[in-house]
C-alpha cells in the first residue's frame, strides 16, 4: 500500500531560507501572525491531517467513486467526515479574508499546505481547493450583498463553490457556449443551459454549492464578448443567509474518468435556475478568469504533489527491492542481491524526479509570495511588479509543473517494474490521477499559446523584460564566486538561449503566426528550465553559505549538502535540455505544416 509523509523539512527550508518570509512581518497584512513557531505549528497539524486523515482514503476514493442516484451524489466512504474535520479545524477558510471569517494568513501558506492535502489525496482536496476560487471571484467582484451573503459561508466551509465554463459543443472557444441568462423583474436571472465536466458540482460533503456559471444574456455581443457570468446557488439563499427551496439546477450524471475517482465530475443542468449577476454584463470572462488564475497555481501544485508521492513511494521501494548487483561490485554482500537503488537508471529515474519536486516546491512557493505581494504590499510598484512576473509565470507552471508530474509519476511507476502496474503499490492511481492536470483549467498546449501570445507582448514586453532583468542580475552578482560557478555559468547559458528564443519570435512569428504555434511549447519548456534553475541556483547559494558558516554546531549539514548534490545534477543533467528546446524552436513551423490534413 502507498504512503505519504509530508515533507516537513524542505517545506520549512524554503519558506524561512530561501524566501525569508519573516521579511514581510509588517509589510503584508497577515504575515505578522505567520510566526515561525505559529506557522510550524499549522505545518505540522496540517501534515497529520495529510497523513493520517487523507491519505488513507484516496485508495479508498479511487475504488469506490462517486455514486448517483435521483441526482443526488454521495462521496466514498470516509470523506464527508474528513471534510467535516477540515470545516470544524478552520482549514476551509485559512488564508481567507478576516472580514468574512477568514484568518487572513498568508495566501503562500495555504499554497504549502494544499501541496501536503493533494499529496495525500488529490481528490477529496479539490472540494475545498475549488471553493477557494470562487471565494476569490465573489469577493473582488461580488456587491457588497454577494460579500456579505455568500463568503462568510464559503469562507466557513458550510458551502461549497464551483466554476461552470464547460459544454458539450464549447471548450477552449467559450464563444460558442450557449446557456442563456434571462432577465428577471427583480434584477435576478433564470439559466437555461448544460453544462460539462463540473468538478465537485454535486456531492454531500455541504449544505450549499455555489455555482459560478458563464451565460449570455439575450441581445449582448456575439462571441467571448458577450458573455456574462452568474451566481447560481444549489439551494436559493434567502436575503438573511438562510436557505430556501432547491434551485432548477441538476447533475445530470457523473463522468465516468481515468482517475480522480473521489472527485465528482458532472453533467449539470440548469432549467431556469435563479441566478446572479456576477461583476458587469458581458464582462463575465474577466471576472472568470480571476478564478482561473487562481486555480491554474492550484493545479501547478498538483502536478508538483503527485510527484512527491511517487516519489516517496518509489524512493522507498528502491532502497529494498532486490535484484542483481552493482554494475561497479556487490554493495551487500550479505543479501543475495542488492537493492536497485545501486543502480545508475533507477537513480537517473529518481534524482529526475526529486530535483523537478524540490525546484518546483520552491518556485511554487515564490509564486504563492508573488499573490501575497501582488495583493497586499503597500508599494504600488512593488504590486505591479509582482503582477507582471505571475501573470508570465502562472501558464509556465501550470503546464510544466503538470506535464512534469505526470512524467514524474509515470518513472517512478517504472522504478517498481511490474508490480507499478497492479492497483496494490498505488502508483498506477497516481499516474491516472495526475494525467488530468495537464488538461483541466486550460489544456497545457493552450497555455503554451497564452504565453507567448499574450503574456511576453503585453505592455509592450514590460513582464518579459523584468523578468529577464532579475534573472540576469543574479548571475552578474555571482558570476565571480568561484564557489557558485556550477551554478551561476550554466543558468546564464540558459538565459541566452531564452533570450534568443525571444528574440527568434520577435522576428518570426509574426510574419508567420505558425511559427508561433509550432514553437509555444518547447518556449514554454525552456522558460520553465530556466526558471528552475534560477530557483536552484539561489538554493546552492544558501546551502554554500550554510555549509561555510553554519548558526549552530546541530545543523544539519547532510540536508545542504544533498542539496548541493541535487542543483548539480539539475545544472548538469536537466538544464542543457534548453539547447534542444532552442533549436526546436528555430526550426520553424513549415515540416509541422507540409503535410496535408488527410495525410494525418
Amino acid at each position: 500500500m502507498p504512503s505519504y509523509t509530508a515533507p516537513l523539512r524542505d517545506i520549512q527550508f524554503i519558506l524561512h531560507e530561501l524566501l525569508k518570509i519573516d521579511r514581510y512581518h509588517g509589510v503584508l497584512d497577515g504575515f505578522a501572525d505567520a510566526s515561525p513557531d505559529t506557522l510550524g505549528a499549522i505545518l505540522e497539524g496540517a501534515a497529520r491531517i495529510s497523513q493520517d486523515l487523507l491519505q488513507p482514503l484516496n485508495k479508498i476514493g479511487d475504488r469506490e467513486g462517486c455514486r448517483i442516484e435521483k441526482g443526488k451524489v454521495t462521496t466514498p466512504t470516509g470523506f464527508k467526515e474528513a471534510y467535516d474535520i477540515l470545516v470544524e479545524g478552520g482549514w476551509i477558510g485559512l488564508t481567507g479574508n478576516p472580514d468574512y471569517g477568514g484568518q487572513g494568513l498568508p495566501y503562500v501558506l495555504g499554497l504549502a499546505i494544499n501541496e501536503m492535502m493533494a499529496s495525500a489525496n488529490m481528490a477529496f482536496t479539490m472540494y475545498p481547493g475549488l471553493t477557494n476560487g470562487a471565494i476569490e471571484a465573489i469577493e473582488i467582484d461580488g456587491t457588497e450583498e454577494q460579500k456579505a451573503l455568500f463568503l462568510p459561508r464559503m469562507i466557513s466551509g458550510r458551502w461549497t463553490g464551483t466554476m461552470n465554463l464547460t459544454e458539450p459543443h464549447c471548450g477552449t472557444d467559450l464563444g460558442l457556449l450557449k446557456t442563456r441568462a434571462e432577465p428577471q423583474a427583480d434584477g435576478s436571472y433564470r439559466l437555461t443551459g448544460t453544462k460539462i465536466f463540473i468538478s465537485a458540482g454535486e456531492h454531500d460533503l455541504a449544505e450549499n454549492i455555489i455555482h459560478l456559471v458563464l451565460a449570455k444574456i439575450p441581445g449582448g455581443p456575439d462571441g467571448v464578448k458577450g458573455i456574462s457570468l452568474f451566481i447560481v446557488p444549489k439551494i436559493v439563499v434567502n436575503q438573511d443567509g438562510s436557505l430556501s427551496e432547491r434551485n432548477a439546477v441538476s447533475c445530470g450524471a457523473i463522468e465516468e474518468k481515468m482517475g480522480i475517482h473521489g472527485n465528482a465530475t458532472c453533467v449539470m443542468h440548469y432549467d431556469g435556475a435563479v441566478g446572479y449577476l456576477l461583476g458587469e454584463q458581458h464582462k463575465g470572462l474577466q471576472t472568470m478568469f480571476i478564478m482561473m488564475n487562481a486555480a491554474r497555481l492550484a493545479v501547478a501544485v498538483q502536478g508538483l504533489s503527485q510527484a512527491e508521492a511517487a516519489y516517496q513511494n518509489a524512493a522507498a521501494y528502491a532502497r529494498e527491492r532486490l535484484q542483481g548487483r552493482s554494475l561497479t561490485g556487490v554493495k551487500y554482500p550479505d543479501k543475495p542481491a542488492d537493492p536497485i537503488i545501486v543502480h545508475p537508471d533507477i537513480r537517473r529515474m529518481l534524482m529526475t524526479v526529486k530535483v523537478f519536486k524540490e525546484g518546483a516546491r520552491a518556485l511554487a512557493y515564490w509564486g504563492g509570495l508573488t499573490v501575497d505581494i501582488m495583493r497586499k504590499h503597500p508599494d504600488p510598484e512593488a504590486r505591479r511588479k509582482a503582477e507582471d512576473l505571475l501573470g508570465l509565470l502562472t501558464p509556465v507552471l501550470k503546464a510544466y509543473f503538470t506535464d512534469m508530474g505526470f512524467n514524474c509519476a509515470n518513472l517512478c511507476l517504472q522504478c517498481f517494474g511490474g508490480y507499478g502496474y497492479i492497483s496494490e503499490s498505488g502508483m498506477e492511481q497516481l499516474v491516472r490521477d495526475a494525467r488530468i492536470t495537464q488538461i483541466y483549467e486550460g489544456a497545457n498546449g493552450i497555455q503554451a499559446l497564452d504565453l507567448i501570445g499574450r503574456k511576453l507582448p503585453a505592455n509592450k514586453g514590460r513582464a518579459v523584460q523584468l523578468y529577464f532583468a532579475v534573472v540576469d542580475e543574479f548571475c552578474k552578482k555571482y558570476q565571480d564566486n568561484a564557489a557558485l560557478s556550477p551554478f551561476v555559468k550554466p543558468l546564464g547559458v540558459a538565459l541566452e538561449r531564452l533570450v534568443g528564443a525571444t528574440q527568434w519570435l520577435m522576428r518570426h512569428a509574426i510574419a508567420n503566426p505558425d511559427n508561433g504555434g509550432a514553437a509555444s511549447m518547447d518556449y514554454l519548456y525552456l522558460m520553465a528550465l530556466v526558471t528552475l534553475g534560477y530557483q536552484w541556483a539561489q538554493v546552492a547559494r544558501i546551502c554554500q553559505n550554510q555549509l561555510s558558516n553554519p548558526d549552530d554546531d546541530s545543523f544539519d549539514r547532510g540536508f545542504y549538502q544533498h542539496k548541493l548534490v541535487s542543483a548539480r545534477f539539475f545544472m548538469e543533467k536537466v538544464l542543457p535540455d534548453t539547447a534542444a528546446h532552442l533549436a526546436k524552436i528555430q526550426s520553424g513551423a513549415d515540416l509541422l505544416m507540409a503535410l496535408p490534413a488527410e495525410a494525418f
